[in-house]
């Protein structure tokens, strides 16, 4: 445990609080998402009563060594029960986890919200003892790897198949192998699975030029131009960063106001920040010190005087400084991609994206985000890229009536015209009762020559909102190969076929 805060070498005791219902609010509601914020700045003041230095893991989740302030209040057990009390106090939910390094205590608190309701009631604690903390890793799954390295859900997955379902079947994996075969993100997650730090890091105090910053003059009120120049930034102070070999591992968010309040806040991830998450933490903490909006216009308002007391640090007048600073760096050891390529999009990706946002605005880079539903079209929710949204429709429900089996690789922003022929030439006609009048033969979408039906699957009828006259429509879903090799979505809907999607 270094003077200034958490290390990832040889862990020592770490308590994480964490308020599950903070950590995902809903992007989609404003409102909803920016008293997410406002809750976990207070959270996070009430944790500093009790050890002024506190590490921001991410939204909702906050760590700081236990050692020192478990000593001044009686013990570890009383202490969490303190700030678990304090912080319900608040109307928020706390968890706390205690144990050996940062990815047990939060696999600890983990561990409590997971209990049934009765249980975390009675007791919102889970310590782990100094010499259970190995044992407590052993027995977790794989799985916990999926938010902590990068591509962890993929390497997840493959140590699933290849039949290492706990932490302690891979940290049984000696480490040589472990490198060879899974390279430096496989050491990482081994280190983790081990009771160590994700990675030896090297921190120092990084020079003073390294930081970055931005004036506005006049003051700007809005949030979203705020944000919008953080990401631009977060993008210098990575390549700063790496100019000189390093890379960043917490980074510190300063924002002045012009009334001279100042709201800074430290942000930890067990990894490396993308640029992306630096801008994602940058619009947490400021809606934190956000009031909530007045007259529908989105900035910093001064609060009602009845809400003074709870929350006492409104800014007024705009941002005037946006300052980022790497609190903590480490040296760049570069990145071995995965045996067959990687699969998730890494910084550079990133940083390529918002140049885009840059020049063409926050919209103009969407990334699909899957969801639920029973037509694919509603599945997708496309999401401006750095931002942190649910799909319009949950993908936890049964949607009884969607086609199954894999996703279309494309789906087509408006469906697609077409006219699905027999061997006759003759439109194929869909009955109420879902039968054909013959078997599907040509394939013709507006826009492309006619293709040769090799293979077709349905159909699927769909009969939606009966209930309503004004919404109702019937559908009937088929799956259509044609002589080029590719698979399409089609859909008949009030005698016109349609193509959706397709499996390419």
């Amino acid at each position: 445990m270094s003077a200034r805060g958490l290390t990832a070498g040889q862990p020592s005791r770490v308590m994480v609080v964490s308020c599950p219902e903070l950590r995902d609010p809903d992007q989609s509601a404003p409102d909803q998402s920016a008293e997410a914020a406002r809750q976990h700045e207070r959270v996070i003041a009430t944790v500093t009563g009790f050890c002024p230095d506190v590490e921001v893991v991410e939204p909702g989740v906050c760590a700081f060594g236990a050692r020192g302030p478990a000593r001044y209040h009686g013990g570890e057990q009383a202490l969490a029960a303190r700030i678990a009390a304090a912080v319900t106090g608040l109307g928020v939910q706390a968890r706390v986890g205690v144990a050996d390094g940062l990815f047990a205590a939060l696999l600890a608190a983990r561990d409590s919200a997971a209990r049934d309701s009765a249980a975390r009631d009675r007791d919102p604690v889970t310590v782990i003892p100094p010499a259970g903390t190995a044992r407590f890793l052993a027995a977790q799954p794989v799985s916990v790897l999926a938010d902590q390295v990068l591509a962890g859900q993929d390497l997840a997955a493959l140590l699933y198949r290849l039949g290492l379902r706990t932490l302690g079947d891979f940290a049984a994996v000696p480490a040589r192998d472990v490198a060879s075969r899974f390279g430096d993100a496989g050491e990482r997650a081994h280190r983790l699975a081990r009771g160590l730090g994700s990675r030896p890091l090297a921190p120092r105090p990084p020079p003073a030029d390294l930081s970055v910053a931005r004036e506005f003059d006049p003051p700007e009120p809005r949030a979203e131009p705020v944000v919008f120049a953080a990401k631009a930034l977060a993008e210098r102070l990575h390549d700063g960063l790496a100019a000189r070999g390093l890379t960043c591992v917490r980074v510190q968010v300063l924002a002045t106001w012009a009334d001279g309040r100042e709201s800074s806040r430290r942000w930890r991830h067990d990894g490396l920040l993308s640029a992306a998450a630096v801008a994602d933490r940058v619009r947490w903490q400021l809606d934190g010190w956000r009031p909530a909006p007045a007259d529908g216009v989105d900035g910093w308002r001064p609060a009602p005087a009845d809400r003074a007391a709870d929350h006492d640090q409104h800014a007024e007048g705009g941002v005037t400084v946006l300052r980022l600073v790497p609190d903590q760096v480490v040296r760049a050891t570069g990145q071995q991609l995965a045996l067959w390529g990687e699969t998730v999009p890494g910084d550079r990706v990133a940083r390529a994206a918002m140049r885009v946002q840059a020049m063409l605005g926050h919209e103009a880079v969407l990334r699909p985000v899957l969801g639920g539903g029973r037509n694919v079209p509603d599945q997708v929710t496309p999401t401006p890229f750095g931002d942190k949204r649910e799909p319009r429709l949950a993908a936890d429900r049964p949607w009884p009536g969607r086609v199954m089996g894999a996703a279309p690789g494309l789906v087509f922003p408006a469906a697609r015209e077409a006219e699905v022929t027999d061997g006759a030439g003759q439109v194929v006609r869909v009955s109420g009762r879902c039968e054909l009048s013959a078997a599907p033969a040509r394939l013709a979408v507006r826009g492309e020559p006619p293709r040769r039906v090799t293979g077709w699957a349905g159909p699927w009828p769909l009969h939606e909102r009966w209930w309503d006259p004004a919404a109702a429509r019937r559908r009937a879903r088929f799956q259509l190969v044609t002589d080029d090799g590719r698979a399409w979505l089609a859909v008949v809907q009030d005698g016109r076929w349609l193509v959706e999607a397709g499996y390419w």
